[in-house]
C-alpha cells in the first residue's frame, strides 16, 4: 500500500514536470498559414505587425534566404506574438526551416518547418513565450532545409 502511494506520488510529480515543460509550447506553439486566415494564440496574422521579412535569393548557385541576419529587440517590443512572413521569389520551390540546434533534441524544442512553392509567402506566427522557452540561447537558425548545404541565417533575439 505505502508502496504504490510512493509511486503515484513520483508518478504525478513527474507528470507535473512534464507538463510544466510542455507548458509554454502548448501556449500556440508555431503557427503556419495565410494573412487573411491565419492566426496565433486568438491574434489574427492581419492584426498583427510584420517583426521579420525573410525572402529567398539566389547568386550564382547558392541558393539562401535573406537577410542572413536578423534582430528583434524585446526590451523595447510590446509582449505580442512575434510574426514572420517568408516570401519565395525563386522559380523553383523552397524550404524553410528555423529552430535552435542547440536544443533541438529536447522535447520543447521549437522547430518551424513549411515548403513554398515559387512565388508563395507564408506567415509564421509564435507566441514570444515559446520563443524564449524553446531556446537555449537567443539565437534560432533559419536555413532552407531542401538545399541544406546553403547558407542560412540567424534570428538573434536580445532579452
Amino acid at each position: 500500500m505505502l508502496k504504490d502511494l510512493v509511486l503515484g506520488v513520483v508518478a504525478s510529480v513527474s507528470v507535473c514536470m512534464l507538463g510544466s515543460a510542455a507548458w509554454a509550447l502548448q501556449a500556440g506553439g508555431v503557427e503556419i498559414g495565410d494573412l487573411e486566415t491565419g492566426s496565433v494564440v486568438g491574434q489574427s496574422f492581419k492584426e498583427l505587425d510584420v517583426d521579420v521579412q525573410l525572402v529567398t535569393v539566389e547568386i550564382g548557385t547558392v541558393k539562401s534566404w535573406y537577410p542572413p541576419l536578423t534582430v528583434i529587440d524585446f526590451r523595447v517590443r510590446p509582449g505580442r506574438p512575434v510574426l514572420l512572413k517568408v516570401v519565395n521569389s525563386s522559380s523553383a520551390e523552397r524550404g524553410f526551416q528555423m529552430a535552435d540546434p542547440a536544443n533541438a533534441g529536447a522535447p520543447t524544442a521549437l522547430k518551424a518547418q513549411v515548403i513554398l512553392k515559387p512565388g508563395e509567402t507564408k506567415y509564421l506566427g509564435i507566441p514570444t513565450s515559446d520563443l524564449f522557452y524553446a531556446t537555449q540561447g537567443s539565437t534560432l537558425t533559419y536555413r532552407d532545409h531542401l538545399n541544406p548545404k546553403d547558407p542560412g541565417g540567424k534570428l538573434l533575439m536580445i532579452k
